[in-house]
């Protein structure tokens, strides 16, 4: 029996410094890292302490190309979208009636212009709608008929934005119009 309980307590000693082993294999680990970590901070510091000194004594360092600075506005600034309500007009008769149904949305170059359009949003759907009830099914049908109906309608809503005339082309607050839906019947 007494050779039967020494087993035991051997078995019962053995088990702590399992758990033990363990926190000390944490500890070594973490420490490794801290190490990596230290080590890879002081490689940096001194090679741009190496690069600020060879400028000192005379070498040239190796620049790295610098990005193209692009302006604040665009860098910043997500694309602004104005959607109009959708169109439904008669078209120029060719076979029968016909008409168009098109939802629109504008591209502008800022949130100012967006409140400028939306001011103007009566004027404006007024003259779409006349540009679009003059136009026939087969002008507009062709992807090219629908790329010059863009152009078209972008000058009409830049001349109301600007009646003066006197911005150029390029410095209209309308950049792009946009179709969202375009049917024809």
């Amino acid at each position: 029996m007494a050779k039967e309980a020494k087993p035991a307590a051997d078995s019962a000693a053995a088990a702590p410094p399992a758990k033990s082993s363990k926190k000390l294999l944490i500890i070594i680990i973490a420490a490794v890292v801290l190490l990596l970590g230290l080590g890879g901070t002081a490689v940096t510091f001194l090679m741009k302490g190496n690069a600020e000194h060879s400028e000192e004594d005379g070498e040239a360092p190796v620049e790295k190309p610098k990005p193209t600075k692009k302006k604040k506005a665009e860098k910043e600034t997500p694309p602004v979208y104005v959607a109009f309500d959708p169109f439904t007009v008669n078209l120029v008769p060719e076979s029968g009636d016909q008409f168009l149904q098109l939802i629109l949305s504008v591209e502008v170059d800022d949130l100012h212009s967006g409140d400028q359009l939306k001011q103007y949003m009566p004027k404006l759907r007024n003259d779409l709608t006349m540009i679009l009830s003059s136009k026939k099914a087969s002008e507009l049908i062709s992807k090219e008929g629908k790329a010059k109906l863009a152009e078209e309608i972008r000058e009409q809503i830049n001349g109301v934005l600007d009646p003066t005339g006197k911005g150029k082309k390029r410095d209209y607050p309308i950049k792009e119009v946009l179709f969202t839906s375009f049917i024809i019947q």
